[in-house]
Formats: structure tokens, sequence, C-alpha cells
């Protein structure tokens, strides 16, 4: 299993591509996964664009297989923390310039990425993203909730019949593969307890209330913003608003999908995708 030093924090990274990771020859694809998650599933989608990139996958620390050591690193669950990690990734593997591929939380940390390292970044794309409005009795009860969830975990559960399906029910709108049910809860179950619980806090704040339409309007290079059309988590308009304050982001909306629409619609997700690569010349 690759593993890189980060801050002190192992973490797995992967290549996908057509060629050998020392062979790489083709425009560089990062994926970063949401919260909780892990870079197993975005996987299909970075096998579907290796014709065109090399595709590099990672898990954020104290998530998927970057495990937090014993004696933690004193590192903070900020998420320009996380954006700092992988500009140090970047460094570490002699990358220089990528396109940026992210999802959910992931693309909150894309967002900041952007902002503070856009010597690295061509292009980008979020999904599932956007700007919200501040309520602090949602945001409080929203700790709350997700302060038990993230406590009450046992690895019991994956024995329950259907506890995958479950689990999955409110992300989705359309269904997806056992296999990939499975693996979101694994990788749930699995998560850092400090990690999962610190990110929920700097995630959804008000701090972050007021510094991501900021993020969204100083972003510099070619960004596609993408929403599920029937998420929940993350309802379109959010996505809609956030692109309405920058002539560099354009918006897309994957109809019938919720939060994972590359999972419920891989097609059409594709498809959606690689326009947004055609219009600014990435792909012929």
């Amino acid at each position: 299993m690759p593993l890189i030093n980060i801050r002190g924090v192992n973490h797995y990274y992967e290549w996908v591509s057509q060629s050998s990771p020392d062979n790489l020859s083709k425009p560089v694809m990062v994926f970063i996964h949401g919260w909780s998650g892990s870079a197993r599933y975005w996987r299909s989608t970075a096998e579907a664009l290796t014709p065109n990139f090399d595709c590099l996958l990672y898990d954020m620390r104290g998530f998927g297989r970057s495990n937090l050591p014993k004696n933690t690193p004193n590192l903070s669950y900020e998420l320009e923390e996380y954006a700092e990690d992988l500009a140090i990734l970047l460094n570490k593997l002699n990358i220089d310039k990528i396109f940026l591929h992210a999802h959910s939380m992931g693309a909150s940390v894309g967002a900041l990425f952007v902002n503070r390292y856009s010597h690295y970044v061509r292009q980008a794309i979020l999904t599932c993203n956007g700007i919200f409005e501040y309520d602090q009795k949602a945001f409080d009860a929203f700790h709350k909730f997700g302060g038990y969830v993230v406590k009450f975990r046992y690895s019991w559960f994956l024995k329950i019949p259907l506890a995958d399906r479950m689990f999955m029910a409110r992300f989705l709108h359309r269904p997806i593969a056992c296999g990939d049910r499975r693996a979101f809860l694994e990788d749930f179950l699995l998560a850092d307890y400090e990690a999962a619980l610190g990110t929920i806090y700097t995630s959804v704040s008000k701090q972050a209330v007021e510094k991501m339409p900021k993020e969204f309007a100083n972003i510099s290079v070619p960004t596609l913003l993408i929403s599920g059309e029937k998420d929940r988590i993350i309802p379109p308009i959010m996505g809609k608003e956030a692109a309405k304050l920058n002539e560099k982001l354009s918006y897309a909306e994957i109809p019938n999908t919720g939060h994972f629409p590359m999972l419920e619609d891989p097609s059409g997700y594709l498809q959606t995708v690689k326009q947004f690569l055609q219009v600014n010349s990435l792909l012929v």
C-alpha cells in the first residue's frame, strides 16, 4: 500500500493511469473525497478519464487508509490545513500542475487550495458544494446529531442486513452498486474520531458561511460547479448561488441524482465533465 508522510501522518495515495507511475506523461488530475469517505469512490470516475489524464487519488488525513498515528501531530482539522496537506503531497511527488476534481467537503478543501496554491491548478471541478446561510439553531442541532453519529459507531454495523442501504439512503436519489454502498459504510466506521468530529465543526460553521462565498468569488482558474438535482445534503441552489459570484465559475446540474452524481449517473456525470474540458480545449 503506497504511503507518503505528510507532517507526521502517513497518507495513502494511488495512481489510476494507463501508464506505470514511473512513466506518467499525461496531464495529472487529482481527486479529493468528501467527509468520512475515501478515494475509493472516485476510482470508477478516474478510470473513465485515463485516456486523457493520469489520475492521482489519495485519502485525507484521518480518513480511509490515511490513519492517524497514536501520537497525533499538533495539527488542526481546519480545511485550510487539509489544503496545505495536498500542497505538500504534490511537492513530494514532484507534480507542478494539476486539474483538481473534488467532492462535498473535499470541494471546500479544493476551493481553498485553488486560492492558496493557484500556481498548481489549471482547472477545477467542484461537485456537490456551494454557499449556505447561517442558522445557529440548525447548526447546533447538526453538530449535536453529528457528534452522536460519530461517537456511536460499531464494526458490527456491517453485519446488519441492509445496513449499507439504510446508511446511504439520505445521500442518494438513484441506487448505486452494493459494493460502493458497503465501501461507504466501511469508510465511515473506520474514520478517525477526532478527524470526523473536527471536520464537522470546521466545514459546517458560521466561519465557513462567512468564508466560502469569498473563496468562490476569488477563484481565478476556470472551474465547474456540479450539483445533483435531488441532493438533500447540499441542495443545488447552493451551487447555483456560488456560481453567480464569479465569471470563472460554470454551473451544471445532473438530473435525478443526489449527493453522489458520479456514481448515480456515471455516464451523465462524465459527459458533463468532458464537455467542460472540451470547451476549455483540454480534450479533443
